[in-house]
């Protein structure tokens, strides 16, 4: 049997294809102008390239995740990268709209797959000390990629149009597929387990409705469309079900076990919070710059880079201390003290100098790379290896719907504000942007709110771990 990838070799695949799903979401938001006057569609219809992709992750993040748990990884990730690729090449050639809109389903389908195997993949194969350094590597990836989506997307998209993007994509994808067939070992997990497709249908279509229902209320329908709340409202029906169905079952799709790991459910709810107040900033810090001040797509999106760079320096410190024995509670606090910060200064600045706005973005990324490496961690180390892979596609699909509910929702709140008067209820902001800056403010108490389930958070797996099994 050959031996494990050494922490390097594993990184130098895991680091570039976990930078593929960010990247790919977020950079298509400011070319949609591009596409809407090239098709000559809708704003509704083109909101379908973005909303098409987040969805397909949406449903297969969770599938992936415990697919995991009894196939080997080399295979899965090769599948995915080769979906993936194939989506992207489809969305770079489109002739028109829906097969633009196909090639991103496409593509999401086999996104998917990626932030969970990346993750699987290390804990899997690197030993327990080395653990949280790859996680931290790996975090700092997701979040660069979060943080150079629009910036990749306003500068390309502005230079050699919004094709040039796919076409990136496509080329990454293919680049990827030999380095992961070299360097991941074709081994599976040594207890081989059936695969409840009912249960993981119901979970898959249960994120999918919510994210569906959430950006058509997000959009010009609003949430009394019935389109809107019944998504919802059927989104929830198949999340209750899920378990529901799971009591019947020998082997679940969501294990039961699962739910005695208290620091694990503490980390989906930080991460959760986390993503939110993180990726809802992301998107509303380019629209101030450019409504507000001024910019064109291509200097706002510059306005993201410092984050994306303290993010990444950040997250490779938070998986050395995490690998050094640091505890992931004050370490994680401190993130969302951090969250917290930047979003009362971008409360403060809103339609100030962008130089302020670049200043709390650098300041955002530093406190997300706490957040996001300490609680992936966590869950790595609390959970037994039989239920590594079901739980980290859980977190993945919290940290998704997280990533997809908050910029729909504050949204909506920020056109709603945006009809109201100009007062503000931060004192120390100014009246240039008063919708943004209460949106803000809004964001900097989520970010505290998200304090409590931190202060559960722990490394040290549970006294139950005589059932790792999902029964």
């Amino acid at each position: 049997m050959a031996s494990p990838p050494t922490l390097r070799r594993l990184l130098l695949v895991l680091v570039p294809a976990m930078m593929v799903v960010p990247v790919s979401s977020d950079m298509v938001s400011l070319v949609l102008p591009g596409i809407t006057a090239e098709f000559r569609a809708s704003t509704a219809d083109v909101a379908w390239v973005v909303t098409g992709f987040l969805l397909a992750c949406g449903i297969g993040i969770p599938l992936y995740g415990r697919m995991a748990d009894g196939f080997s990884l080399r295979r899965l990730f090769v599948i995915a990268l080769a979906v993936y690729a194939a989506g992207s090449l489809i969305s770079a050639v489109a002739p028109v709209l829906p097969v633009l809109v196909a090639g991103r389903i496409v593509a999401g389908a086999g996104g998917a797959a990626i932030p969970v195997l990346t993750i699987v993949a290390a804990t899997r194969l690197l030993p327990r000390r080395q653990t949280a350094l790859g996680v931290g590597f790996i975090a700092a990836a997701g979040g660069l990629g979060a943080a150079l989506g629009p910036a990749v997307g306003g500068g390309l998209g502005q230079w050699l149009g919004w094709r040039s993007l796919f076409w990136l994509m496509t080329t990454l994808g293919i680049t990827l597929i030999p380095a992961v067939a070299r360097i991941l070992p074709d081994s599976r997990p040594t207890v081989a387990r059936r695969l409840d497709l009912v249960g993981g249908t119901l979970l898959g279509a249960g994120v999918g409705l919510l994210l569906f229902g959430v950006t058509r209320a997000g959009g010009e329908h609003g949430f009394s469309a019935p389109a809107s709340w019944g998504c919802l409202l059927l989104g929830v029906v198949a999340l209750i079900l899920v378990p529901v169905r799971g009591r019947t079952m020998t082997d679940p799709f969501i294990p039961p076990a699962l739910f005695r790991y208290r620091g694990y459910l503490a980390a989906v709810g930080v991460i959760f919070l986390a993503m939110l107040v993180n990726l809802t900033a992301l998107v509303l810090v380019p629209l101030l710059v450019i409504d507000v001040n001024g910019l064109t797509p291509g200097e706002g999106s510059l306005i993201m880079v410092p984050g994306g760079i303290t993010l990444a320096l950040t997250s490779t410190l938070a998986g050395r201390l995490a690998a050094n024995g640091a505890g992931p509670t004050r370490l994680t606090v401190f993130g969302l003290g951090l969250l917290t910060v930047a979003m009362l200064v971008m409360s403060a600045v809103a339609g100030r100098t962008p130089v302020l706005a670049a200043l709390a973005v650098a300041i955002l990324g530093a406190g997300f790379a706490f957040v996001v490496t300490l609680s992936t961690h966590a869950i790595s180390q609390v959970l037994p290896a039989p239920l590594v892979g079901s739980g980290i596609g859980i977190f993945q699909s919290a940290q998704f719907l997280g990533a997809g509910v908050g910029p729909a929702v504050f949204g909506v709140l920020l056109s709603w504000r945006q009809t109201g008067s100009n007062e503000t209820v931060n004192p120390m902001a100014t009246t240039a942007a008063p919708a943004y800056s209460d949106v803000f403010l809004l964001l900097a108490l989520l970010s505290l709110i998200a304090v409590v389930p931190a202060l559960r958070l722990r490394t040290r797996a549970a006294p139950d771990t005589s059932d790792a099994r999902a029964t």
